[in-house]
């Protein structure tokens, strides 16, 4: 069992709302997380709606439901009964008028599309939302850092008893994504054909956006590329991290970079197995890259937002976080436990004037750089933003 950093915001949102949608790629530990969250109330229940018997008691929803308005009903893989929606509404709203203002129900969802889609029409202003990722490095602890980058967050993966049951579990889950949930959640999309897409998105960790080459690559239009890519991060699995625009007299890159969100699926997909495979292949840098952003943005609190910052001069941040008051902090990421300044970095920080330049590096103490630029291990920059 691990300590999940997400349960007390999850807790205070089921007291306080009537409903909470949490959010989260297969196996990441919705379902663990909830049923804990869930012995804070005085009563609850849960609906599993993969199960046929679960389903079988929805069958008249509203019935059911109204039998339990008391209780916190938490109802797991909800996009497979979208219908209920319109019947929550009317519960939440029956309920509010006598008097039971929060705690009604804890949606659990592997998507973001349908159900966000299903939920902002007929629950706006009753639903809150969180989401839940793989395991990150705070709740794995520091000693862990290495095995945690090479087979990635999802509990099952990283707690195996070898290597090999780690990239078997995670040679599976992509099998189980491209057969079942993809076909599921998308149109129909041949599963060979989606495979090779996400495995040039592995190839591509970290690299500016081109769905023009992306489509020629696969022998597909670029639509039909697009929608492809938007699926995968509907399904939560890969981020596009956003350009920084603003008006600093300088040509600026618009495309996205594009990242595979959890590491040990960026190793599955490009057949690495172990630390010393990884270290000699080419995707390291950005490999590592891609999990300290992901661990960055995960204690991010929730008004600040993540971009990156290039300009076709060579200026480069590899995060861009901007706070709501409208400070930013710059922050490069190395894999080397020696770090160096890069000049395109410096650059950037001429252009944009951050309130903090930061160096991220898998070591253990922070130290100087010079030019007022702080070097500083993950965790503990993860630790910081999470006090913030």
């Amino acid at each position: 069992m691990f300590s999940r950093h997400l349960l007390p915001k999850l807790i205070e949102e089921i007291h306080h709302s009537p409903a909470v949608a949490l959010l989260g790629p297969r196996q990441a530990g919705k379902t663990t997380l909830a049923l804990e969250a869930a012995q804070t109330v005085p009563g609850s229940i849960y609906l599993d709606l993969e199960s046929e018997r679960d389903r079988a008691k929805l069958a008249q929803a509203e019935l059911y439901l109204a039998d339990h308005l008391s209780e916190l009903v938490i109802l797991d893989e909800v996009h497979r009964a979208p219908g209920l929606f319109p019947v929550l509404r009317g519960l939440i709203d029956q309920a509010r008028r006598s008097g039971k203002r929060a705690g009604q129900y804890l949606l659990l969802g592997s998507a973001a599309l349908d159900l966000l889609q299903q939920s902002g029409e007929t629950l706006a202003g009753r639903i809150a939302y969180l989401e839940l990722a793989p395991l990150d490095l705070l709740e794995v602890g520091a000693e862990q850092a290495e095995t945690l980058w090479l087979r990635g967050g999802f509990p099952e993966s990283l707690a195996a008893p070898s290597q090999q049951r780690s990239l078997r579990w995670r040679d599976n889950f992509i099998r189980a994504y491209l057969e079942r949930d993809i076909p599921q959640f998308g149109p129909r999309i041949a599963a060979q054909t989606m495979r090779r897409c996400w495995t040039m998105l592995a190839h591509l960790q970290g690299c500016l956006l081109n769905v023009a080459q992306l489509a020629r690559n696969l022998g597909l239009d670029a639509k039909t590329a697009h929608s492809y890519i938007d699926l995968l991060c509907a399904l939560l699995l890969v981020r596009r991290l956003q350009p920084w625009h603003t008006n600093v007299g300088k040509r600026l890159v618009k495309s996205p970079k594009v990242y595979i969100r959890d590491s040990g699926l960026v190793h599955a997909l490009l057949g690495i197995e172990s630390k010393d495979a990884l270290l000699a292949h080419p995707v390291v840098g950005a490999s590592w890259e891609g999990f300290a952003i992901e661990n960055l943005l995960a204690y991010a609190p929730a008004n600040v937002q993540g971009y990156f910052y290039r300009t076709s001069g060579g200026a480069e941040v590899d995060v861009l976080l901007a706070w709501p008051n409208g400070k930013l902090w710059a922050i490069e990421i190395k894999r080397s436990l020696t770090p160096k300044v890069e000049r395109g970095f410096q650059a950037a920080c001429e252009d944009l004037a951050p309130q903090r330049k930061l160096v991220v590096y898998p070591g253990l103490e922070p130290f100087p750089l010079g030019n007022a630029v702080q070097a500083m291990p993950l965790a503990a920059l993860c630790t910081e933003l999470k006090q913030a």
